[in-house]
């Protein structure tokens, strides 16, 4: 029954997210709490979101919520680690190193003595601590290697360090194998050792910070990226389908001025139809008594007939006829293909300008020697590089720094980017409008710099240049590729430049 109670208070007291016992327990806003350390890790992976939530309810928090210790929880959870009985976390599972002196279900070590050779579990380790006869055994934390701290030799603890064989030795091996050797107390080789290991780790954390601010600025510029792009097809769609509206209102109007003049048009013709018909039928009729007339034998029947025949109606004017069946539609199909053509040739232009939008320029001059330059940024986003002439022109291979003939410094809005081969490198520097390009192309040297009132080194390559080179300069925040960056005055160097 008290294992039962222990083991339910136990799951009252774990973190939902180690799903262990709250270690240094905190208690967030909407009243869940969590180990220190789970939750601080839970936040760090959504920093980029800019709210934070709680794993169980979901509720989001902004800003980031500080962290205070539920000292009730503490002390709960240290109650409990007083009075549990050993559960089944406290057995040797596999891979696990055993209690040497039990029998029955193995425990799993926690500690090692190097004297004895034996580990201990925890419920028999309090009884060496209180043992005078255990007081000079060194007693180590258990990591399952207990075997490397012994000499194979000889059975006793490395407790030497032999300098010139670079290596732990036991007191035997000290007198008889390294005798006359460089040896030291491995205790103090270790201190050595230690500043040594404190300074890597102090360079590999400051890497770490690097790389991590190396992240977050790229996590920034892909937000950026993305906000913008999103905002461009957002805004873009709005104007086609205002476009699409227009188009469709002028497609309606003029299909129903068509359908009016056609309507009145045939009318028209309708009615000269009918007067024509009607004409018709008279002049047939006339045609008819003519030729009544013509078998007439008496003169003066013929003469008084004729002349009531010989008045004629004028009729309809032929001409006006051709003329009104001539005016079809063909002035409007005219007009709309010359709407048609003016809006292809708009799209045309605006997607030419859209593709434009990043555009690369090469240098006719070939560049050998050694050589400096100077590009004046009249916006952000710019690469500025030097290549091969046999660089591809279509295709991915076209953009700079994308293959192995071209070597590129992408300048954005706050930071600076080498690429070489598909391969990018961030770089932090400070933003200037002008940046210097220095090359000696037979030394293999290229170097960018920020140029203002001082002259700060950007980035620096040292490779062998196969080929002559040329000027690179790709803009990608505008259409006009003049407007964005200018190449300045190309200098023919006879020294090198200072490398600041």
């Amino acid at each position: 029954m008290a294992q039962q109670h222990i083991q339910v208070e136990k799951k009252r007291l774990c973190c939902s997210i180690c799903l262990d016992l709250l270690k240094d327990p905190v208690t967030i806003p909407c009243g869940h709490s969590y180990c220190t350390n789970c939750v601080k890790n839970h936040w760090d992976e959504e920093d980029h979101k800019k709210t934070h939530s709680c794993p169980q309810c979901r509720q989001t928090f902004t800003p980031r919520p500080a962290l205070k210790k539920n000292t009730i929880l503490a002390e709960l959870v240290e109650e409990l680690q007083k009075t549990e009985l050993p559960a089944d976390h406290c057995y040797a599972g596999p891979g696990d190193v055993t209690f040497n002196v039990r029998t029955g279900r193995k425990l799993k070590a926690t500690k090692s003595c190097l004297q004895r050779l034996v580990n201990y579990c925890g419920q028999h380790l309090q009884p060496l601590y209180d043992s005078p006869a255990y007081k000079k055994h060194k007693l180590i934390k258990q990591s399952g290697k207990l075997q490397g701290n012994i000499c194979s030799c000889h059975g006793k603890e490395l407790k030497l360090f032999c300098r010139t064989d670079q290596k732990c030795i036991c007191l035997l091996c000290a007198v008889y194998e390294h005798k006359h050797h460089d040896m030291i107390l491995a205790s103090e080789e270790c201190i050595k050792w230690e500043g040594e290991r404190v300074s890597s780790q102090q360079q590999v954390k400051k890497r770490i910070q690097d790389r991590e601010n190396d992240m977050k600025v790229l996590q920034h510029e892909m937000d950026a990226i993305n906000y913008s792009a999103d905002k461009a097809l957002k805004e873009s769609e709005e104007i086609f389908t205002q476009l699409l509206h227009l188009i469709n209102n002028m497609r309606s109007d003029v299909k129903l001025q068509i359908k009016s003049q056609q309507k009145t048009k045939v009318s028209r013709a309708k009615e000269l139809r009918a007067k024509l018909q009607r004409e018709l039928s008279w002049l047939r009729r006339r045609d008819a008594e003519l030729e009544q007339l013509s078998h007439t034998k008496d003169h003066a029947t013929f003469i008084q007939n004729y002349s009531s025949l010989t008045c004629i109606n004028q009729g309809t004017d032929p001409r006006r006829i051709n003329m009104h069946l001539l005016q079809y539609f063909e002035d409007v199909t005219l007009t709309v293909h010359k709407a048609k053509e003016k809006l292809q040739g708009i799209l045309t232009d605006t997607s030419t300008k859209i593709s434009l939008i990043e555009k690369e320029v090469l240098s006719r001059e070939s560049l050998s020697g050694r050589h400096y330059w100077e590009v004046e940024k009249k916006s952000f986003e710019v690469s500025i590089a030097v290549t091969y002439k046999d660089i591809r022109r279509t295709g991915y291979e076209s953009g700079f720094g994308n293959d192995d003939k071209s070597w590129a410094l992408e300048c954005f809005n706050k930071s600076y980017q080498f690429r070489h081969n598909a391969t990018s490198t961030l770089i932090r520097g400070p933003q200037s409008s002008r940046i210097g390009v220095y090359l000696d192309h037979s030394g293999g040297i290229l170097s960018f710099y920020s140029v203002s009132d001082t002259v700060t080194l950007l980035h620096r390559v040292q490779t062998t240049f196969t080929q002559p080179l040329c000027q690179g300069l790709g803009v990608f925040a505008s259409s006009d590729a003049a407007a964005a960056a200018e190449l300045c005055e190309l200098k023919k160097m006879l020294v090198p430049v200072s490398h600041v």
